[in-house]
């Protein structure tokens, strides 16, 4: 359209038509926000004039190509001016949007006249304005500016309103009906326009937000201990063997722990000692040796083309491979030698090692940003570059919070500019304001404070803050960590594991276990909150075959909680999620809801989960629904997809839940249209 605009934001003024509040916009639009493709993502905006006039709001989505896509937001609450719509950008790459509200003159001539024309006040005052207003979406049409298929429409309603033998209300019938009304709705005639934005939007692939990580010591997988040569660790070889394992019970990503050669200087024993024995394996976060540093393969893992030989083992399975990146060095690490301007050197000539009191970590040299950055910037670009070409999709950063968020940006920014595909989780427990900044800099995922968030209260809080932040921090759940064993794991049981099991493969889309997690491996070393005999410092093969023979073993449970979450895309989303309320304090109640159009399954799909989460006992409670979240009436039917049985619900059901026996409902809405 041909209006000339005023523009709001920094330095330019409120402009005519204020527009406050725009979402999702990061920090003012210093920030990018993000999606994923096919994502629906609400946009809203609060925006107001002064008077009664009529006014409306519009969306201008810029894909990557330039290509501008309009749509109406809507009204949804006017006493508090805001207006909404939903996008769902279908291809990834660096799109932007921008909000026009204008004036809408024929909206308040329409609101004029069917007040004043039933009344007969002033009718043929009210058909002239009519007339001036049509005659200006005429002029549009003439100048090439409007689809000339609006002209006979809009010339009809005109010449209705200047026939005097008519009666008034007949004169403006044509002008107010359905026809001319959908016309000027989808292009409404506008003047006073103000547009805020542009507002950048990253749209990135799927995996950014929904997946289902296994995590595992490559070194464990195979090994093998003889009384008589002692221990000989797992390979590459041996561990694509347990891809298979991994890819039955439905995860798409292995994650590999880091897999460099390990230093031997002030090497670690078990559980962190500092008497390594001769079979002891080391840290493999003790990262480099005279073999080589991050770039390198322990050589006991295998070569370089093992390495290739994994990778293209689990894409033939659907699995991406997540490789861990720890940007520490042991003192034997090459860099140690060539660049000692890279590491913090102390008052008595030593290099600093790495410290979390009471912990202390001897074999690990911390890196500096400050003397040389960007030399070190370059190698651990180079770095990254090398594991991209031999098919890492995926790094876990471990501690990035230790090193300067402008480094974190820089990167991110560069690899999302050469390799949009690489995806980058972020291990960082610890202050929020760094959490979220890394978020805001360009990490696609983080490790979230799930792992201590017990009760109902706790988990309903903590995900509602996730939900706000989800613009640019998408959280990752993991009950346990190869370093966390709470004691709300070791203390529980089975049941405890079974429970957070389910909260988190069904609160968030993307959650994680560790290995061992399926065999219950809950015995913490005493006064810390980590496993006994914690296998950074030791080989750890596992009976997974065994357990699974003896019914020991949660594999089924995660793979089928891998498997309703493929088959559910409401479980796929984060914002969608609503809480609902239980008599029960200790029991949590959430649902996940698409529409049709967004679950591509033909209709509705809707997710309720009813759960415990206490580990030590049981709930006999009711439960209170909002059926509008749920998009049901009074009366439905539900099927719980653990365990195939069906009920009949209702508005506030009588449920049972049970720590050892049936610890959650995890419930599918059987809509009719499904029958």
């Amino acid at each position: 359209m041909s209006e000339t605009a005023d523009l709001t934001g920094p330095g330019a003024g409120i402009g005519r038509i204020p527009i406050m509040g725009v979402q999702p916009v990061v920090d003012g639009g210093r920030f990018p926000a993000r999606c994923v493709e096919g994502e629906t993502v609400t946009v809203s905006a609060n925006a107001f004039r002064e008077g009664h006039d009529a006014m409306g709001v519009q969306l201008v989505l810029v894909s990557p190509d330039g290509a501008e896509q309009r749509q109406a937001l809507h009204s949804i609450n006017p006493g508090l001016d805001l207006w909404e719509t939903t996008i769902r950008p279908g291809t990834t790459g660096h799109w932007s949007f921008r909000i026009e509200a204008f004036s809408a003159p024929y909206d308040s001539w329409a609101h004029t006249a069917e007040v004043k024309i039933p009344a007969g006040i002033d009718p043929d005052l009210v058909c002239a304005e009519g007339a001036v207003v049509l005659r200006r979406v005429l002029a549009e049409i003439e100048a090439g500016t409007r689809p000339a298929a609006d002209g006979p429409v809009v010339r009809a309603a005109l010449e209705s309103l200047r026939a005097p033998g008519l009666p008034a209300s007949a004169r403006v019938a044509p002008a107010l009906a359905a026809d001319l009304r959908g016309v000027l709705a989808e292009r409404p005639l506008r003047e006073g326009v103000t547009v805020s934005g542009p507002y950048s939007l990253i749209v990135q692939r799927r995996r950014a937000l929904y997946g289902s990580w296994y995590e595992f010591f490559p070194r464990s997988e195979g090994a093998h201990f003889d009384p008589e040569h002692g221990w000989t660790s797992g390979t590459f070889r041996t561990a694509a063997r347990s891809l298979d394992r991994i890819a039955q019970m439905g995860f798409d990503v292995a994650y590999l722990t880091p897999i460099h050669p390990i230093g031997t200087s002030f090497r670690k024993g078990r559980n962190n000692t500092l008497d390594p024995q001769p079979a002891d394996p080391g840290s493999p976060y003790a990262i480099g040796a005279a073999e080589g540093g991050h770039d390198a393969i322990h050589p006991e893992l295998g070569t370089l083309e093992d390495f290739d030989d994994f990778v293209a083992r689990a894409r033939e399975l659907g699995l991406e491979v997540a490789l861990d990146i720890a940007l520490q060095c042991s003192p034997d690490h090459p860099w140690v030698a060539e660049h000692p301007e890279w590491f913090t050197v102390r008052a008595d000539g030593t290099i600093a090692y790495a410290e979390n009191p009471p912990k202390k970590y001897q074999d690990i040299y911390p890196l500096s940003f400050d003397s040389d950055y960007e030399g070190l910037y370059a190698a651990i670009r180079d770095m990254l570059e090398h594991w991209v070409a031999h098919g890492v999709t995926l790094f876990r950063i471990d501690n990035p919070h230790t090193k300067p968020v402008r480094f974190w940006e820089q990167l991110l920014a560069e690899f999302d500019q050469k390799h949009p595909e690489v995806i980058f989780l972020a291990e960082a427990f610890t202050r929020p304001t760094m959490m979220h900044t890394l978020g805001k800099v360009g990490f696609h995922q983080s490790y979230t404070y799930f792992t201590w968030r017990e009760s109902a209260q706790e988990l309903r809080q903590y995900l509602e803050e996730l939900v706000e932040s989800a613009p640019y921090m998408r959280p990752s759940f993991w009950p346990t960590t190869h370093d966390i064993l709470t004691p709300y794991m070791s203390a529980g049981g089975r049941s405890a594991f079974v429970l957070r099991a389910i909260l988190a493969a069904t609160l968030v889309p993307t959650w994680g276990i560790y290995s061992g997690y399926e065999l219950v491996e809950d015995v913490p070393r005493p006064g810390a909150q980590e496993q006994i005999d914690n296998e950074k410092y030791e080989f750890k093969p596992r009976d997974y075959a065994g357990a699974l023979t003896r019914g020991q073993s949660l594999e089924p449970l995660l793979g089928t909680l891998n498997r309703i979450r493929r088959d559910h895309p409401a479980l796929q989303t984060l914002t969608t999620i609503r809480f609902h309320e239980a008599d029960d304090e200790q029991v949590l109640v959430f649902s996940k809801h698409l529409e049709a159009a967004a679950s591509g399954t033909g209709w509705p799909d809707t997710v309720l989960v009813v759960s415990l989460t206490a580990h030590d006992r049981d709930a006999h409670t009711t439960v209170h629904l909002d059926l509008d979240a749920l998009g049901v009436g009074e009366s439905f039917e539900v099927e719980d997809l653990l365990t195939g049985e069906r009920f009949h619900w209702g508005r506030a059901p009588f449920v049972i839940l049970s720590a050892a026996d049936r610890p959650a409902h995890v419930l599918r809405i059987i809509r009719p249209e499904e029958s």
